[in-house]
């Protein structure tokens, strides 16, 4: 039971991948054995071996899962939260987060408040609130296709970026040397020949910015983004004032520096009847007799608990709207607002935030300790010392991880239903400044290189090869140097200067209530990188693009980082899932970017070639694995009701030979394939049970002829009975947003041509060639004219002067001469940007 709260919590698997299996493959690197819950009872009695294994795989299974990732989570909590092993291990990180506060709180003298209860009755403009939220950052994909380190890619940078950077050098590189490194300028021997690299590489880019060479690609980030942004602006929900609290306050004096403006943006959504209609609707509701929450008694409405007053008068509500107003709310409203953040409140929960920070570096520090001396254990071959570094980089490891687990879930805690210290306002705050952090260094990324995909704390981009990296200061102490990375360097002065606080406030004096004022700024800039390649998704829709679906590699050819894929989906067809993974192996070959889409289209036409030929090739089980879809019901069948879908039918079905015992409890697995017959039908009405295929032959092919509405025994076998178009499509799909969409992106014709391009991506590729077709023409027309200027302006010098002949010699200035090689470099330029 522990394992598996683990897994639901804190394992950060994705949905449908909590089960023994996959965390087992997930965290452990090997597959347990698994048989199916529907083979259990007949498995026991016909092959009971298999059972005592399964059994025993199982128990070792869940016992190494414990020992190498839920014991040391356990541990790393408990020395962090004042809460016993199991309550850890089973509540919310809010909860964490809160009896947290609550310790620091109370060395504070701070009075705990009450649980937050939202005001049921809350109106805007005169209307009843259905929801109210904060908006701030988002993930958005900014590019489709294939880049990888060793293919060229085509870049069209800004050269007044460039120029900016190289007039900000020397201030970039000195707040380098003083921040990152605590390093006197006049102690750096090398500055100038660092400073001289930069300049060189800065000024070739901003002379030739339309360019195509092999890029690098980075992960531009910033560690706890939402835990510096609380430090750096001193955030707490207490210190959320407003001007009524700021005047009735001991220091409200003239020219005061302990109030700091901070906008947040505010999103709220309501209902379209006014206050006088809600009013109206819960008089009558209160005079009714209504029935109660189990359906059957019938009680005053008075008499309801409040939750259950609410939801009736939410449904009276929803029902008149829809009748008088014809729709239930109105359009969201987005309002840019301000908040109030007092410098001089007690610091409990930021001191909470530092506290746990300075913990986590520490931890990390140490890790990387003890994996060095692990190696260097390793090397001298000792037994004691290996155990002992082995056992120490685990707890490390493990009390860094708890230490980032509780950290990050701050800004989640403030929006908590019931929290003591909720505030919407201070989330708000939060949420905004790293939304501005991130969009301002994307402008400046887009401006000198290719942003590929933004995220909520950092940006994947691809900057030119060429670009400056690495460097390192030497001092006057030959042991003491200072390696900085350019990109996080020009990127961290202008996040300083637009974040820092001049006019934070430090206690000094508690009896006097003395402060200090003080710049602070806790933010800054990391990077990951270079990397071998990013693979992005596409879309099937025009202008949209799908965030979070990525897959980088490292130089080496691992996996460096794999976000959302169907490899990664539970439940999801086997069929998807090995075809993508036999797609990520091929992303790396090809020395050029059409050759890379010819290695990855041979994969998609071997896939595709096992549906056309009805998988003709391989075994029955083999095929079933591939085509069957497993979805496990949240709810029993009986509540169901009405519902349709592929689970809900196979659930029925599998009632039909299995019996009503099989269904009555909520967590069944419905494993199924979808059928050609009967024709015309909802796909939902299609879904077979895999496990009809597993019993006798008469009684499979009565259910088969009874589900799908046949009559000859003949067109009872799997591959007569598979919907194969269904497949087909589902494959297609899939090659699309993976290989020809972006593809044609990237200006590559269509390596699977048997899958064709969708309507919009067709005329996008036709509007393209079609310039491409007339800027050639262009180029014709101008050099036909210049080659008749030519002409006419170059008469023979022996004809000059002879009677009855004159010549008007053209003049042909410079500038005009210069005029038309521009035109002409220009154009040639648009045609390498469109190819």
């Amino acid at each position: 039971m522990d394992c598996f709260a683990w897994a639901k919590h804190d394992s950060y698997l994705p949905p449908g991948c909590h089960g023994l299996k996959a965390v087992t493959k997930a965290k452990l690197g090997y597959d347990p054995l698994e048989v199916n819950p529907e083979d259990l009872v007949c498995f026991s009695k016909e092959i009971p071996q298999m059972i005592a294994s399964y059994s025993v795989s199982d128990a070792v299974a869940t016992y190494y899962l414990y020992m190498t990732c839920v014991h040391p989570f356990i541990f790393s909590l408990s020395t962090i939260i004042p809460m016993p092993p199991d309550e850890v291990l089973r509540n919310g990180s809010g909860t964490l987060c809160e009896m947290l506060l609550m310790v620091q709180a109370y060395k504070g003298n701070v009075i705990f408040p009450n649980k937050h209860q939202p005001d049921p009755e809350h109106f805007y403009n005169n209307q009843l609130f259905e929801s109210e939220t904060v908006i701030g950052g988002h993930a958005e994909c900014l590019e489709s296709g294939v880049f990888r380190s060793d293919l060229p890619t085509s870049f069209k940078l800004n050269p007044s970026a460039y120029e900016q950077l190289m007039n900000n050098l020397d201030r970039d590189l000195q707040y380098a040397i003083k921040k990152d490194g605590n390093i006197d300028l006049e102690n750096v021997i090398n500055y100038n020949e660092v400073k001289d690299a930069i300049t060189k590489k800065l000024k070739d880019l901003h002379d030739e910015p339309i360019r195509e060479e092999n890029p690098r690609i980075y992960h531009l980030h910033m560690a706890d983004l939402c835990p510096n942004i609380i430090l750096t602006n001193r955030l707490q929900p207490p210190s959320i004032v407003t001007d009524e609290v700021c005047t009735a306050c001991d220091f409200n004096r003239p020219g005061k520096d302990c109030l700091q403006k901070l906008e947040w943006v505010w999103c709220g959504q309501t209902y379209t009847a006014n206050r006088k209609d809600y009013y109206t609707l819960r008089r009558e509701l209160e005079s009714e007799t209504v029935e109660g929450i189990d359906g059957q008694s019938q009680k005053e409405f008075l008499d309801l608990p409040e939750s259950e007053k609410q939801a009736k008068l939410k449904d009276r509500l929803k029902i008149y709207c829809r009748k008088t107003y014809k729709r239930v709310l109105n359009k969201p409203v987005v309002e840019l607002r301000e908040a109030g953040i007092c410098m001089r409140e007690n610091s409990f929960f930021v001191d909470a935030v530092h506290i746990l920070q300075a913990k986590r570096y520490e931890y990390k520090v140490l890790t990387k300790v003890w994996k060095g001396r692990l190696l260097e254990a390793s090397a001298s071959g000792s037994s004691i010392m290996i155990q002992e570094a082995r056992v120490m980089a685990a707890l490390c490891d493990s009390l860094h991880l708890a230490h980032k687990f509780i950290l990050n879930s701050f800004c989640d805690y403030l929006m908590s239903k019931g929290a003591r210290w909720y505030s919407m306002e201070m989330a708000g705050v939060v949420t905004h400044l790293r939304a501005k952090v991130i969009q301002d260094a994307r402008l400046l990324v887009g401006k000198i290189g290719r942003p590929l995909e933004l995220g909520t704390n950092g940006i994947w981009c691809a900057l030119p090869g060429s670009f400056p990296d690495n460097y390192t200061f030497k001092t006057r102490n030959p042991e003491k140097k200072l390696t900085i990375s350019y990109p996080c360097v020009m990127l961290n002065v202008d996040v300083a200067k637009n974040t820092i606080i001049d006019h934070y406030q430090m206690l000094t004096n508690s009896v006097y209530e003395t402060y200090r004022t003080q710049c602070e700024s806790s933010l800054g800039f990391e990077v990951d990188g270079p990397y071998k390649a990013m693979i992005l998704k596409a879309s099937k829709e025009e202008g949209i693009l799908i965030k979070e679906h990525y897959a980088v590699f490292n130089d080496d050819g691992t996996l460096a980082e794999l976000k959302d894929l169907e490899i990664m989906r539970g439940g999801q067809l086997k069929l998807i899932k090995d075809f993508e993974a036999d797609l990520l192996n091929n992303f790396l070959h090809g020395s050029t970017l059409e050759e890379c889409y010819s290695a990855v289209a041979s994969v998609a036409n071997r896939w595709l070639d096992i549906l056309e030929n009805q998988g003709k090739d391989i075994a029955d089980s083999e095929l079933l694995d591939y085509i069957s879809e497993s979805i496990t019901l949240s709810t029993s069948l009986a509540d169901c009701g009405e519902q349709k879908s592929c689970a809900v039918t196979t659930a029925k079905r599998l009632r039909d030979f299995l019996g009503d015992a099989m269904v009555k409890d909520k967590g069944l697995c419905c494993q199924y394939i979808v059928a050609c017959e009967p024709k015309g039908t909802p796909i939902t009405e299609r879904a077979i049970p895999v496990a009809i295929f597993k019993t006798n032959t008469e009684n499979m092919k009565l259910f088969i002829k009874k589900w799908c509405k046949i009559s000859s025994d003949s067109k009872t076998s799997i591959r007569s009975i598979v919907d194969w178009s269904y497949y087909k499509r589902r494959l297609c799909s899939m090659i699309q947003k993976r290989i020809t969409i972006p593809a044609a992106m990237q200006k590559v014709a269509n390596p699977v041509p048997r899958v064709p391009h969708p309507s919009w991506l067709l005329k996008r590729v036709n509007e393209k060639e079609e310039k491409f077709r007339s800027h050639q023409q262009e180029l014709e027309d101008m050099s036909g004219s210049m080659s008749r200027d030519n002409k006419s302006a170059g008469a023979d010098i022996e004809d000059m002067g002879k009677a009855g002949k004159s010549y008007v010699i053209a003049p042909r200035p410079i500038v005009h001469s210069h005029g038309v090689n521009k035109r002409v470099e220009r154009t040639f330029q648009e045609i390498s940007l469109d190819r």
